[in-house]
């Protein structure tokens, strides 16, 4: 993908396009920053195909995707017999990437224990396989990407310095969607352009109230938000004239709920951790790690809040909300059963 395929004319997106411009014929590391949604691998695919690069591959992982235990493995591969279940040598990201591009993706989620050899790799441009002995050169443009403020990580630490500055050569922060409204009727064309294709349809017309509705949306997804209420939007329009009416557009909170306490701002700030983590409480990537709480915390406070993920049952009545319950009532009882689950 080259940069003239990127849609947007906006200050903010030609911003971004000139500095993929600048960093796109070298071959320091980038740093790719911006909300979930806004298109962070996509910038990553036009800077390797606008580099010399370009005729190599551009290999990609997600490092919160593929758990700890693994990664090592999956990053510089591993030789026959060194760990159980190792049956054959395999070939690791980096060595796949030789002479092209390696994206990494979610890079704030890579285990602190796995940052000082990533780091000895981008020093050393040498890679050693787990259970080998003999490193071998490798020639690779690390472009990374991240939805967390890695410098707060860093004061933190949680994410070392030393990988910080390694990484961070050249930043590129994109901006989210609702700081570049003049680019969603362009975005909106192309989609549905591309998705009336797909399902064999042929779409004329986008109506104004239509275009107006959609360019009034916030966007918490960015563009892939966009992207998806377009495809439905698609699928239930049967004419030649784009149907929104006929699907839904999600918002971050379906009710409008004034926050006028700490109390309230804290209920708001746990229920929009959950919907980011999608309502995981525990675990690595859960709720209350984003939140820097214990497990146990964050269930106490759910409770205190009165605040739960929705059953099926649920649903039918209270359309997306998360749904409270009045101590004393059995549901309230089992509350905390629920939320283990």
């Amino acid at each position: 993908m080259a940069t003239s395929d990127l849609i947007g004319y906006s200050a903010k997106f030609r911003a971004v396009l000139d500095r993929i411009d600048m960093v796109a014929p070298v071959d320091s590391a980038v740093l790719v920053q911006g909300e979930t949604g806004t298109g962070k691998e996509v910038i990553a695919q036009a800077i390797h195909q606008a580099s010399p690069r370009r005729q190599n591959r551009f290999v990609a992982v997600n490092c919160a995707a593929i758990p700890s235990t693994l990664l090592e493995s999956e990053l510089f591969g591993h030789e026959r017999g060194a760990f159980t279940g190792a049956v054959a040598q395999t070939v690791g990201r980096f060595q796949a990437a030789d002479g092209g591009t390696l994206f990494l993706d979610e890079i704030g989620d890579l285990p602190l224990e796995l940052q000082p050899k990533l780091l000895r790799v981008l020093q050393e441009k040498q890679v050693e396989r787990l259970g080998s002995g003999r490193p071998f050169q490798v020639d690779v443009r690390i472009i990374a990407a991240t939805n967390q403020d890695l410098w707060r990580m860093v004061q933190e630490r949680k994410f070392r310095a030393d990988l910080y500055y390694r990484l961070n050569v050249f930043p590129i922060t994109l901006p989210p969607l609702r700081e570049r409204k003049c680019d969603i009727s362009l975005l909106v064309e192309h989609f549905v352009q591309k998705f009336a294709k797909q399902q064999c349809k042929s779409i004329k017309c986008i109506p104004d109230e239509v275009m107006e509705l959609l360019k009034d949306h916030d966007w918490p997804g960015n563009i892939r938000e966009l992207q998806n209420v377009i495809e439905r939007a698609v699928i239930m329009t049967t004419g030649p004239v784009l149907d929104l009416q006929a699907t839904e557009i999600r918002t971050q909170n379906t009710e409008f709920v004034p926050i006028r306490t700490l109390a309230d701002a804290e209920r708001a700030h746990i229920i929009a951790m959950l919907r980011e983590s999608n309502w995981v409480v525990g675990g690595r990537y859960g709720a209350a790690a984003q939140l820097g709480l214990p497990r146990t915390t964050l269930v106490a406070m759910m409770l205190r809040h009165r605040i739960a993920r929705e059953t099926l049952e649920d649903r039918k009545v209270n359309s997306d909300r998360p749904f409270t319950a009045e101590p004393g009532t059995h549901l309230y009882h089992h509350l905390e059963e629920r939320l283990a689950g």
